[in-house]
């Protein structure tokens, strides 16, 4: 009895946090607009902790934006979100989708955005079309509005730069995840 009160605390916690990682509207407009809006904010945001990442943006052929929510219940992770990818070379917006699942030690809730900046054209079109990532993953975040703090930050991982900034959350993980980020078909 107290295993299935954990399922269904877990299956509750999870119903959640994907809750909070949907794009915002009900029409597909307002979704892209509230991507968008995402965007817009996840890049200011980006450019007043790492200033050096504007001029990375700009000489990048493309970047996407990304609004997660991940959640650990000891053994297994799971998450998901919304974003766009940029792609400048052709002046298009790609409204894409994002889902991990992941195995490892860890306990938390955590609501972060994530800017991947790509270096080569083909890195872009590779992520737009085939969109894996599979790595391994370790932070720490106690973390609400401007208050508490998170351990994140930069990586380079094949002519991507990534970037990671926590919103809000508490959340101790190392996990070995996959992620997958596909095109929404609803809104492209």
């Amino acid at each position: 009895m107290k295993k299935l009160a954990h399922l269904f605390l877990g299956l509750a916690v999870i119903w959640i946090v994907s809750g909070c990682a949907t794009t915002q509207g009900t029409s597909p407009q307002e979704k892209r607009q509230a991507a968008l809006n995402m965007r817009t904010q996840v890049l200011a945001d980006l450019y007043k902790l790492h200033p050096d990442a504007r001029a990375q943006v700009a000489a990048s052929p493309g970047y996407a934006v990304f609004s997660n929510a991940n959640v650990n219940l000891l053994f297994a992770s799971v998450g998901g979100g919304y974003g766009v990818a940029e792609n400048k070379r052709l002046k298009k917006t790609v409204y894409m989708k994002m889902g991990e699942a992941g195995l490892g030690l860890g306990l938390g809730v955590k609501d972060f955005r994530a800017v991947f900046i790509f270096k080569t054209q083909e890195s872009l079109d590779a992520f737009i079309d085939n969109g894996w990532e599979f790595g391994g993953h370790v932070d720490a975040a106690a973390k609400a509005g401007d208050k508490g703090a998170a351990v994140g930050g930069e990586a380079l991982l094949n002519g991507v730069t990534i970037y990671q900034i926590t919103e809000s959350g508490l959340a101790l993980q190392a996990t070995l995840k996959g992620t997958k980020y596909w095109k929404d078909a609803d809104l492209n």
